[in-house]
Order: structure tokens, then sequence, then C-alpha cells
């Protein structure tokens, strides 16, 4: 049973170890619907000649 626990806290470590070295680029708040997304604007249609 304590090796259970041992691995659960050394990957919990790992986990906050890889999630604080990230910094900015992991965003851990999320769906996000609404406003706050962005997207690439759509490509304009080629026009034809």
């Amino acid at each position: 049973m304590w090796k259970i626990a041992v691995a659960f806290v050394a990957f919990a470590a790992i986990a906050l170890f890889v999630i604080m070295k990230a910094g900015d680029k992991v965003d851990m708040s999320g769906e996000k619907h609404g406003g706050d997304i962005t997207h690439e604007p759509a490509p304009a249609p080629a026009e034809k000649k």
C-alpha cells in the first residue's frame, strides 16, 4: 500500500514540476466560449478572372 502512495506523490511532484516549468505556455483555464477565443480569420476567396 505504501508503494502506491509513494508513486502518487512522485507522479504529482513530476506533474507540478512540468506545469511550473511550462509557465504561460499551458492554459489550465478549461474550455473557452465567447469573445475570449481568438481564431485566425478565414482566408479571402480567390478572385476568378
